[in-house]
């Protein structure tokens, strides 16, 4: 139960809204109950009031037990009857003895089957009398019950007294309905509003929903999926940010099957070389007379082998977060120079020239001085691979306000356009005959690697005759300054 999004959401939501109109409600009720009351009490206390001014105004005789002319106690007696049939209450006049007079006909005060509260009116008599009026509820004969009594005066002598009485019960009732018409509106509201958060938040959760499915989907390697952008800003943001995920998700598993693909491929084609050259021996397909050079193949295919091997765990140390660079100071001048001397032999073999273009004094860098050898000698035999023999490779360096930039420039063929974006990508070769000899597609990969660590950049340079890498340092100090 309350397991989703969806119920959770309903649940509180709604909790929220009950608990918020209950509590209107019940402020609403016990405030409007308390104005209806104190609403129906002052009405009765104005009834009072006015058979009071006929008692002490409208005198035409004697003829009545308190003095009254027949016009007036008649009028009184109407009066009275009107009350109860409106209010439901109980009308008396009282003298300063405590003598009562019901002023109401014998055929209604029949059919009110009304109870008057005498000791209620004896005990508050003398305080009437003294010109207070007083409104109290008191427990009566029959129940709780409201009295209102008003002195009745004449030339500012209280002469008597004018009660009025009502069952609690009466008052209250009149109330009742009012209350149960708020308890229906109070129910109303909650309905709709709980229609409305219903479809409101199934709105806001649909969207997630549908991520939730997209990302089961994922799971199961189906990256091709996408959520609709659809939803409130907020959800509209996240479906966008899913769909990028997704398109990312997608891009990484076509490259780790393209890795894959790649790797295999590499350790197959020397594997396979070597499988065939020593069955052929074995079986006596090549003469004994040869096996030296069938041999040598083999050990330049372990090599080859152990080669891919090496670059790969480069590599695979270079994308740890976890691997520490081994920062110093030292010469960049000096580096180039060892790597250059490194690769004599091949540059030899190719009958090539190298000019390396910067002054004599040194030129500090801040780096790793082993990774930066690692990408120098990836770029440079790079650059011995591809250029055609007589070739002339450059390397120079260059002052620049907040770096210094390396490049490492041939006269070859140099990289197409369309290659271009794609250089810097683990086994990317522009010739897809994967030639024996002409490398794993690893060595711009790894020097993309080791810059990145290094918070440093690594380019191809557009639009310059051969291929042309540069690569960014921090400046170092020298041993002076150090």
């Amino acid at each position: 139960m309350f397991r989703s999004m969806f119920s959770r959401l309903m649940a509180v939501t709604l909790a929220a809204i009950l608990v918020c109109v209950a509590g209107v409600s019940a402020l609403f009720y016990v405030t409007t109950r308390s104005n209806y009351i104190d609403a129906r009490l002052n009405d009765l206390k104005v009834q009072a009031n006015d058979i009071a001014y006929l008692a002490s105004h409208v005198r035409t005789g004697s003829v009545g037990g308190f003095g009254f002319g027949i016009t007036t106690e008649n009028y009184i007696n109407w009066k009275a009857d009107n009350i109860y049939k409106e209010f439901n209450a109980y009308s008396v006049v009282v003298d300063r003895t405590g003598q009562i007079t019901v002023y109401m006909t014998a055929d209604l005060m029949n059919e009110s089957g009304l109870e008057f509260d005498r000791q209620h009116v004896m005990d508050t008599l003398a305080e009437v009398l003294k010109g207070e009026q007083i409104i109290q509820q008191q427990d009566g004969p029959s129940g709780p019950m409201f009295t209102v009594a008003v002195p009745w005066m004449d030339n500012g002598v209280a002469l008597g007294a004018v009660y009025i009485q009502t069952a609690a019960q009466t008052v209250y009732a009149g109330f009742r309905s009012i209350a149960f018409k708020v308890a229906i509106a109070a129910l109303a509201v909650l309905i709709l509003t709980g229609i409305s958060i219903f479809f409101i938040t199934r709105q806001m959760v649909k969207p997630l929903r549908v991520m939730a499915q997209a990302a089961g989907e994922f799971a199961v390697g189906k990256f091709e999926t996408r959520v609709p952008v659809t939803g409130s800003g907020e959800t509209r943001e996240l479906a966008k940010a899913f769909n990028v995920m997704a398109g990312q998700l997608a891009a990484l598993e076509q490259t780790r099957r393209d890795f894959v693909a790649n790797v295999s491929h590499e350790l197959r084609s020397p594997m396979t070389s070597m499988q065939g050259f020593l069955e052929g021996m074995l079986d006596g397909t090549i003469p004994r007379a040869e096996y030296g050079k069938y041999m040598q193949i083999v050990l330049d295919e372990t090599r080859r082998l152990s080669k891919l091997v090496g670059s790969l765990l480069n590599l695979s140390r270079m994308e740890n977060s976890e691997t520490q660079l081994a920062f110093s100071d030292f010469d960049i001048h000096e580096a180039i120079r060892r790597v250059i001397i490194a690769n004599m032999s091949q540059l030899d073999e190719k009958n090539m020239e190298v000019t390396l273009s910067f002054g004599d004094e040194p030129l500090y860098v801040h780096a790793d001085a082993e990774q930066i050898e690692q990408v120098l000698i990836n770029l440079i035999s790079n650059a011995v691979k591809y250029t055609p023999e007589g070739g002339h490779v450059t390397v120079e360096t260059a002052r620049d306000k907040t770096c210094v930039r390396v490049t490492v420039r041939d006269n070859g063929p140099g990289v197409r356009p369309e290659d271009a974006p794609y250089v810097f990508d683990r086994f990317y070769k522009a010739d897809k005959s994967h030639t024996v000899g002409m490398g794993t597609g690893l060595g711009l990969a790894i020097s993309k690697r080791i810059m990145e660590k290094h918070g440093q950049s690594i380019r191809l340079l557009p639009d310059t005759e051969g291929a042309a890498f540069e690569f960014t340092l921090e400046y170092g100090h020298t041993e002076e300054t150090a």
